[in-house]
């Protein structure tokens, strides 16, 4: 079996709906998001043989789906009005509806799903949200 791995991460705040601790205010996290790639067998030909995937498009798309989040507020969707988000963007901030609760579970499968999508033969994704602590999504049936 052979893998690869590289790691990314962004800045932003979320909050926790429907939770009753310190996560139900807003709140920011530096993420780290690391991502493995497994598979049995090497390429056999073209560009890529005898890899599992150029190193260069791994990295960018990893990081390409981080900085998608970086410095903005993750919110899950419904969970603010519809004037709240608006007045949100009218003073500039950069709010970003997503359709899960913002955890670090979520945001794994987010991230697992996202790359899988995209052709790389993904088998885990750890995401911290500090440096002690991460959640980590390993796909259907691992």
């Amino acid at each position: 079996m052979y893998g690869l791995k590289t790691e990314s991460c962004f800045d932003s705040a979320h909050f926790l709906s429907d939770y009753y601790g310190k996560c139900e205010n807003l709140h920011g996290h530096r993420w780290k998001v690391v991502a493995y790639l497994r598979q049995p067998s090497l390429r056999t030909q073209g560009t890529m043989r005898d890899m599992v995937v150029d190193f260069g498009e791994f990295k960018k798309a990893v990081r390409e789906l981080t900085e998608a989040f970086d410095h903005t507020f993750l919110v899950e969707e419904g969970t603010l009005s519809d004037a709240t988000i608006e007045a949100l963007r009218g003073e500039g901030f950069a709010p970003t509806i997503v359709p899960f609760r913002t955890t670090a579970e979520n945001l794994a499968r987010h991230f697992y799903d996202s790359l899988a999508a995209k052709g790389f033969p993904v088998s885990q994704i750890d995401c911290y949200e500090t440096p002690l602590n991460c959640a980590s999504y390993f796909g259907e049936g691992e």
